[in-house]
């Protein structure tokens, strides 16, 4: 009969009585039922080994010993009939499963975590998540309507830096985000749409035109907010792409490249009013697709407020 912890030192080089694993380990066999408990600790030390990239961290950071960590997460493979982590090479890496199981166990902790806050129980906020320029044009008005019609539920506008705005992790009840986005039990609904400007150093040769094309940027760098923008080279044809791409993960980051003259940038127009900076101009752009504006939510329960701030989204853009 094999050893039910085998599957948890197996991937161990360094381990003195295992043979050297196998390019994968096999998919862990589902528990009988009377097994079956999955409790809260599983999640916790899966997302910390997710986090870390090391049971020994994870354990660290939990305040549990390196095996306590590596048996709770083999119980959770088993329970669930997936391999979550690759243990085959000296990295440890999630699964294609593991990442996909990340958004939902985080999203299960905080949703948790936020049902045991007596506070919120009181006084429970409704949180909008952005990446960057959050309802554009739109923000003042929806904060200030919000404010007078619904006093008792506090509007909690966070920022962010995530393609989800925090979303798929659970952090914010809906999110403002911008151009298509693929994540599984998401639910969108499309505002508005916004012209794109192109953001170009303020003292370069770009800033004094009154309008650019696509190709007046594709001669230099573009600089590129991986994480969160609505960006790539494919936004220009395949005959003229980008001559190269320079990256980044926020906003900030995004403009303090431009800034200094290390490449122009392509933005949506609400960018230029939410984030002004003296060394970057933003001039509009004649020949680049808008940019959708989409309201998301988790497909599923949640805050009880979330039909109204739809709908007031609707009519504040409806106003214009």
């Amino acid at each position: 009969m094999s050893n039910p912890e085998g599957a948890e030192t197996a991937g161990d080089p360094g381990h003195p009585a295992r043979p050297a694993p196998p390019a994968r380990a096999p998919v862990p066999a589902p528990a009988p039922a009377s097994t079956r408990a999955v409790e809260l600790r599983h999640l916790r030390a899966f997302l910390a080994v997710a986090d870390e990239g090391n049971v020994t961290r994870a354990a660290a950071h939990l305040g549990l010993t390196q095996p306590a960590v590596s048996r709770t997460l083999a119980a959770l493979e088993r329970h669930l009939g997936i391999r979550l982590v690759d243990r085959s090479t000296h990295h440890l890496a999630l699964t294609p499963e593991g990442v996909a199981f990340r958004d939902k166990a985080a999203a299960a902790v905080a949703a948790f975590d936020e049902a045991l806050d007596t506070g919120r129980l009181r006084h429970w906020p409704l949180r909008l998540g952005h990446a960057w320029s959050a309802f554009g044009p739109y923000t003042t008005p929806l904060l200030r309507s919000w404010q007078e019609r619904y006093p008792a539920t506090p509007l909690e506008l966070l920022r962010i830096d995530d393609r989800t705005a925090g979303l798929t992790r659970g952090e914010v009840d809906a999110a403002l985000l911008r151009g298509p986005v693929e994540a599984p039990g998401l639910v969108t609904e499309v505002l508005f749409t916004e012209a794109r400007v192109a953001a170009v150093t303020a003292d370069g040769p770009l800033a004094p035109r009154t309008s650019l094309r696509l190709a007046d940027l594709a001669g230099g760098p573009v600089v590129v907010n991986t994480v969160s923008g609505t960006t790539t080279p494919w936004l220009w044809p395949p005959e003229a792409r980008p001559a190269a791409t320079l990256t980044v993960a926020n906003t900030d980051d995004w403009l303090t490249a431009i800034a200094a003259g290390r490449g122009n940038g392509v933005s949506a127009a609400s960018t230029a009013a939410m984030h002004p900076h003296p060394g970057v101009a933003y001039v509009p752009l004649e020949d680049a697709p808008g940019v959708p504006v989409l309201l998301a939510r988790r497909d599923g329960p949640g805050h009880p407020a979330l039909p109204k701030l739809a709908a007031l989204a609707r009519e504040i853009v409806a106003r214009g």
